[in-house]
């Protein structure tokens, strides 16, 4: 079977959604996502992916819009999301942080971990509940890094500890039981060297 050629950055917007796992409603100025959009986002990364396959000559600078992302995540994303994390979206805030909506199955999380006592805050939490992440975003030199800012469970501040309980859940494989972390760098796909996140848009640089 040939390769998907946009499977790798594919893997890194469904990262990033789960980086950003949260379930608050979208603002209802908001349009519905458009196929169309996101039609747009596969063609734009389908040509990223072709671009990292030849020999490196002149630097590629692809938009992609807030409006395509999250088209994606709403039409062709849902297969491939893993389950209990549904519905991600990602906006871009004024101050250039990124807030992150989903919802999230967190008595799945709570199961499939041991639990740490009577101080493990999720102990505390179950059912699909709203969870709401900002963070910033920085990536240069081949290399992404999330910073969380702040995150809600319901609508209820919590520590950066339920957070990484999440991602760790929702990102782990076979090759890393371990999951993502929160602090560590990762390496971007596709011979990506930046994204540039301006409002309402990304500049991928190659």
């Amino acid at each position: 079977m040939k390769p998907n050629p946009w499977f790798p950055l594919r893997r890194v917007v469904i990262g990033l959604a789960v980086l950003l796992a949260a379930a608050a409603a979208a603002p209802s100025s908001r349009q519905a996502p458009a196929r169309e959009d996101a039609d747009r986002f596969r063609a734009k990364v389908d040509a990223i992916s072709q671009h990292a396959e030849k020999p490196a000559a002149a630097a590629l600078v692809t938009r992609i819009t807030e409006a395509e992302l999250n088209a994606y995540l709403a039409y062709d994303a849902k297969a491939h999301l893993p389950a209990g994390l549904a519905e991600p979206r990602i906006i871009v805030l004024p101050s250039l942080d990124l807030s992150g909506t989903a919802t999230v199955d967190l008595d799945a999380v709570r199961q499939q971990r041991q639990s740490r006592g009577w101080l493990d805050p999720l102990n505390y939490l179950s059912g699909t509940l709203a969870v709401a992440v900002v963070g910033r975003l920085d990536a240069t030199n081949g290399q992404a890094r999330f910073s969380l800012r702040s995150a809600k469970v319901g609508g209820v501040p919590v520590p950066k500890v339920v957070v990484q309980e999440l991602v760790t859940y929702y990102s782990k494989t076979e090759a890393n039981p371990r999951g993502m972390s929160l602090d560590d760098p990762y390496p971007l796909p596709a011979r990506i060297r930046e994204i540039d996140i301006r409002l309402g848009e990304a500049f991928v640089k190659q």
